[in-house]
């Protein structure tokens, strides 16, 4: 993992530096997502105050990386996961590749894929791979700074669990600064 990740931070260095077209910049990001989940004490009854999708899991994202063109862009992040249903805690760290699909005026909706390793704080569980897949919208703001809103699905291998992963999907809102 650390080859691939000085491999990408070389790769990106060189291609600015040598590029005479400057079609790429740098970027930071981060995001927090929450993560739902089907409510087992629901019922049809309108009058027992309970809600059908309950919060399972908060994930928080942060990372930088560099826009190769203007469609496509490659990141390294990591961050902190937690499943407070399963009383399970998580690092990932990884390596994103971006697409927008569409482009309009710096507002943009992408699709993003993700593949990296998870670490474990706990011996409970041991380290996995992480695997992301995801939509989302950037709405350019004012000057450099835009709002990300995404929805992913996220797949974590840990032994234990059922076919020795979770899944997730969550929903998120971050920023990029460029």
């Amino acid at each position: 993992m650390k080859k691939i990740l000085l491999s990408l931070l070389f790769f990106c260095t060189i291609q600015t530096l040598l590029s005479q077209e400057k079609l790429g910049q740098p970027f930071f990001t981060g995001s927090a997502n929450l993560t739902f989940a089907v409510n087992e004490h629901y019922t049809l009854d309108p009058d027992d105050g309970e809600t059908f999708l309950i919060p399972s899991a908060i994930f928080f994202r942060m990372g930088f990386g560099c826009e190769i063109k203007k469609r496509v862009a490659i990141s390294v992040n990591g961050g902190f996961d937690y499943h407070w249903n399963y009383a399970v805690s998580a690092f990932p760290t990884y390596v994103s590749l971006k697409y927008n699909i569409t482009e309009d005026e710096g507002d943009n909706f992408f699709s993003e894929v993700s593949y990296g390793k998870m670490w474990r704080p706990s011996s409970n569980y041991p380290n996995g791979n992480y695997y992301r897949i995801g939509l989302g919208t950037q709405v350019a703001g004012a000057e450099r700074w835009n709002t990300i809103v995404r929805l992913d699905f996220h797949r974590k291998g840990i032994i234990g669990f059922e076919n020795n992963r979770l899944d997730s999907v969550s929903l998120g809102i971050g920023f990029s600064f460029f």
